[in-house]
């Protein structure tokens, strides 16, 4: 099929969770389908596009709309919609969208994510494409994204010096119910990459049938066999993730500040590495502790994850699924992780795949519990490397997608 996919971010180099999605999507089915890329890209003529030939027939990129502070804050109180929906929406990319639709027919519109939520309604609005050969437009809601504001609400407005936040969550919170809503209604189908995420969204829209199209890992590229670890020491303790992302801030201070001296205290050794991008301003009351690492950019995370002796997830709010966990996984590690941070992965049963724990005491007795056992850590690992090779590799994933494809032909 002829295929146009619309991305919030350009997807390579494929860095944190977005584009890694967005790119091995890409990479899955270009195998079988001809692909249009139209992506917003921080830079246009700095992306790099050579990669992405080999997959797409065309590719264009638009420069992202600036934003400044006093507008975000002048639509936070003033606009109906959510930040999202305005962070990514220029008359560039609507006409270059246009341009595309009246120049292609395509089988397929494929929208990656709410920040592009105004293209998905904008190509609702164009009357003209309820023809009987319109192509089917599919919205793949990355997060249930007013959830993601709803936990945040529900984490910070526990904290007074988080108020403020907690206050834009909890307006973000409404506004993205009505908007998510609307922009499921309309898509002609809707995918997200967990049951939960499912169940949030029909809350939203009774009856609106969605289809679970996890995230993955390409388990080739996080081969333990593949990747030279990092030597980081016997009591090495790893996150990664991009660094400005609020659930990962505050998921990585509770850690530091309310775990790692528990375990610290049972393994004086033990040492927290901090691996990713753009780290946060609220992460500099960690930088003085010699048992934490914050390393900021890294071109590649998979010698961080092999040189860990444990992997933890220790998130206390968002939605959707990570992508971390099955990177970990694939790299064969023992994960720690909260309810929250290995949520959306039926198949994985604790004990077996990963160990649970939510509360302070708790997490940090399971990790010690690792750091004691070696061969533990091993076994754990074994068992989680099996499953996400078996369950969660990109190459059994896409299928589900093309599947939706296949089925509307018959309707549409």
């Amino acid at each position: 099929m002829r295929l146009l996919i619309l991305t919030p971010q350009f997807p390579y180099p494929p860095h944190q969770g977005t584009t890694i999605r967005n790119y091995n999507l890409l990479r899955q089915l270009a195998a079988h389908h001809e692909i249009h890329l139209l992506s917003c890209a921080e830079g246009p003529g700095k992306v790099e596009v050579e990669p992405l030939r080999a997959y797409c027939a065309a590719i264009c990129a638009v420069a992202v709309p600036r934003r400044s502070t006093l507008d975000r804050a002048r639509d936070t109180l003033l606009s109906p919609r959510p930040d999202m929906a305005l962070r990514l929406e220029s008359q560039a990319m609507h006409h270059q969208l246009d341009q595309l639709l009246a120049r292609g027919s395509y089988d397929v519109i494929q929208i990656e994510g709410i920040e592009m939520g105004p293209y998905l309604l904008h190509i609702a609005r164009d009357e003209g494409r309820r023809a009987k050969d319109r192509p089917l437009v599919v919205f793949d809601d990355h997060n249930c994204e007013y959830v993601l504001q709803q936990r945040a609400f529900e984490t910070d407005v526990r904290w007074p010096e988080r108020w403020l936040g907690a206050l834009y969550s909890l307006i973000q919170w409404k506004k993205l119910a009505c908007y998510e809503r609307r922009c499921c209604k309309a898509a002609d189908r809707v995918t997200v990459v967990s049951e939960a995420d499912g169940r949030a969204l029909e809350r939203l829209v009774p009856g609106l049938g969605v289809t679970v199209v996890p995230n993955g890992v390409d388990t080739a590229a996080y081969d333990p066999q593949a990747v030279k670890p990092l030597d980081l020491g016997s009591a090495a303790i790893v996150f990664t993730g991009k660094m400005d992302f609020r659930p990962n801030v505050d998921g990585v201070l509770w850690f530091a500040q309310q775990v790692l001296p528990l375990i610290r205290d049972e393994m004086p050794q033990a040492h927290f590495y901090i691996v990713g991008q753009r780290p946060h301003l609220r992460l500099e009351v960690l930088r003085d502790d010699p048992s934490v690492t914050i390393t900021g950019f890294v071109p590649y995370t998979q010698p961080y994850i092999a040189g860990a002796a444990v992997y933890v997830v220790p998130l206390r709010m968002g939605g959707g699924t990570r992508l971390k966990i099955l990177e970990a996984m694939g790299l064969g590690k023992a994960v720690v992780a909260t309810r929250l941070g290995c949520e959306g992965f039926p198949l994985m049963r604790p004990d077996e795949h990963l160990l649970i724990a939510d509360e302070a005491a708790a997490f940090a007795q399971a990790v010690v519990a690792l750091l004691r056992d070696p061969s533990r850590q091993r076994a754990l690992g074994r068992a989680a490397r099996a499953l996400v090779t078996a369950q969660y590799d990109w190459a059994v994933i896409v299928p589900h997608l093309e599947a939706i494809y296949s089925a509307s032909q018959q309707v549409f």
